[in-house]
């Protein structure tokens, strides 16, 4: 790896200085993925040429990039991509991919995304091909011409989903009569649309209890609220909302302070955030002087993270997801587990002896169990960061510090580290924060009532968006500050966080109609679309479930040339 002299501040937060990249197309894909690389330091020609018949959707091709020798990245985007399934917008991706049948669960019937979802998932896949392009020709890769496509992104979005479909067919969840009002989100006295959230049984207990629920409706209500990540359904007990309907909001907010349980407001879509911060991953360098890394750890593999080492510790969707994409670009990825691992291998439905839903997040990482909490744990995690390049987490705030596990205490061990935090809420809520989760991030930032159709109520698709969105968001600042790192010989401080997701959805709406016109099929049976021939450049199997394969292909430009006309 060669360490350019330059300064260390300015190519940490912005590691594209110096770098040209030509745009084609007009997509929405193509545009947020120009956004992308503009924020770190990339300069971008947009021409107002249409881009080629082999990249329908946006092409990004890197025309100038004097840091660096040799072939130059570029990423092709396309709609349907390898799957043989005709798709020419967002509104076909969604009906052919599965997005408007998990979105519309909640509601009984398939139903669009009034986002384009799919479109702003693939241009910061996109956007994360270039700048992994870049690092692999810095660290002597050659595979560096890039393809993906709107299809390929939705898979990706969805492949929990379709892990558990697959694992277990047949047994999907019961979802309400068509058009029925759902909850949540909850409506006070007044009117005030509301969202919770709580991941324990005694919290939703004594909040419900509080505000005077029958037991036997809080009891019905725990399992449905719990697994509504999973399901995407969540049909609960009319008692509930009669309930939360008999007070004003402000009662129901102390309740909800006085039992443990997050709660925020709906948010109309034009409720103002902070101002977004000066790098989209808040990249920053170490307080510690550079240190030159002759050599850097050797390439194996093709993938243009091939060699780089990451430590994740993680739960949910949000980390695990982005150490699996980081994986899917070529890195090893080892998982810090607790001790007996984690709670989440053994949620159903199975595949095999391991959790379907786990495995789409974390199949290919290796795990070391520890107990970080103990010295011995604490050593294990500080010996794991010594020898790796990325350390990636997405504890509780705090709780780093009281590990003795944050940036400073790894970049003592690890001075060219990168050390990334995917968090909730970052600067967009005060202290203390609600809990930072998908449904209550959506709730906040304005994003439910820009899914909601015209007439209706806003509220959060139980599709986990936020969470999808968000992880795509880590790994792409992941792949930037390694990018930093190998440009300066600094360690790089990288922080996102969910609200980030809500705040590019929103940056990114157009009124009006990108997501209209579908001429696709509706896909209504997630294993039979996995099943299909026509759909399987998108999904793997183990025997057990089927997986999204990764979102592109990177072949050498000679490759390339090769099959072009």
């Amino acid at each position: 790896m060669r360490t350019v002299a330059c300064s260390v501040e300015a190519p940490v937060s912005r590691p594209l200085d110096g770098t040209v990249v030509r745009a084609s197309g007009d997509s929405v894909a193509v545009r947020v993925a120009a956004s992308r690389l503009r924020a770190l330091g990339c300069a971008v020609e947009t021409r107002g040429e249409p881009p080629p018949p082999d990249a329908p959707a946006g092409l990004l091709r890197v025309e100038r990039a004097p840091w660096i020798s040799g072939e130059l990245p570029e990423c092709r985007i396309g709609w349907s991509g390898p799957v043989a399934v005709p798709m020419s917008g967002e509104r076909d991706v969604q009906a052919a991919c599965g997005i408007m049948h998990v979105h519309g669960r909640a509601t009984g019937e398939p139903r669009a995304l009034h986002v384009d979802y799919a479109s702003v998932c693939a241009g910061v896949l996109a956007a994360q091909a270039v700048t992994a392009g870049m690092l692999a020709v810095l660290r002597g890769g050659t595979a560096v011409h890039a393809a993906t496509s709107v299809a390929q992104a939705a898979a990706l979005a969805l492949t929990q989903y379709v892990a558990v479909a697959t694992s277990d067919p047949g047994s999907g969840p019961s979802l309400p009569e068509p058009g029925a009002e759902r909850t949540p989100p909850f409506r006070s006295s007044g009117g005030v649309l509301f969202e919770i959230e709580t991941f324990r049984a005694e919290s939703w207990l004594r909040f419900w209890t509080e505000l005077g629920a029958e037991r036997s409706a809080i009891a019905a209500g725990w399992p449905p609220f719990q697994q509504r990540f999973a399901t995407g359904t969540c049909a609960l007990p009319p008692g509930l909302q009669a309930v939360a309907v008999a007070w004003d909001y402000p009662a129901v907010r102390r309740a909800a302070e006085a039992t443990g349980v997050s709660i925020v407001v709906v948010n109309d879509a034009g409720t103002p955030l902070p101002p977004a911060p000066a790098s989209p991953w808040r990249l920053r360098p170490f307080p510690a002087a550079p240190v030159p890394a002759p050599g850097g750890r050797q390439r194996t593999g093709d993938g243009p993270l091939a060699g780089i080492r990451v430590v994740e510790s993680a739960n949910r969707v949000q980390g695990p997801l982005s150490g699996h994409v980081l994986g899917l670009l070529g890195a090893d990825v080892v998982r810090l587990e607790p001790p007996g691992g984690d709670p989440m291998r053994g949620v159903p439905p199975m595949a095999g002896e391991v959790s379907a839903r786990f495995l789409a997040l974390n199949r290919g990482k290796d795990a070391v169990e520890a107990d970080l909490k103990s010295r011995a744990g604490r050593e294990t995690a500080l010996r794991l960061a010594a020898s790796s390049d990325v350390f990636l987490q997405n504890w509780a705030p705090g709780r780093a510090a009281r590990f003795g596990l944050d940036a400073a205490d790894l970049a003592a061990v690890q001075p060219r580290l990168v050390y990334a935090y995917a968090g909730g809420w970052a600067e967009v809520l005060p202290a203390p924060q609600p809990m930072g989760t998908d449904y209550l991030v959506q709730a906040h930032t304005g994003v439910a009532a820009l899914l909601s159709p015209p007439g209706r109520p806003p509220a959060p698709t139980l599709m986990t968006i936020i969470d999808v969105l968000g992880a795509l968001i880590s790994a792409e600042g992941v792949v930037a500050g390694l990018l930093g790192a190998a440009r300066t010989g600094a360690g790089v401080r990288v922080e996102t966080a969910l609200a980030d997701a809500g705040r590019l959805l929103r940056d990114t709406h157009e009124a009006g109609g990108r997501t209209a016109g579908e001429t696709a099929p509706v896909v209504s049976d997630l294993a039979a679309m996995a099943a299909d021939p026509a759909y399987a450049a998108l999904f793997e199997t183990d025997g057990a479930a089927a997986y999204s394969r990764a979102p592109w292909t990177f072949t050498r430009p000679s490759e390339h040339r090769r099959e072009e006309p």
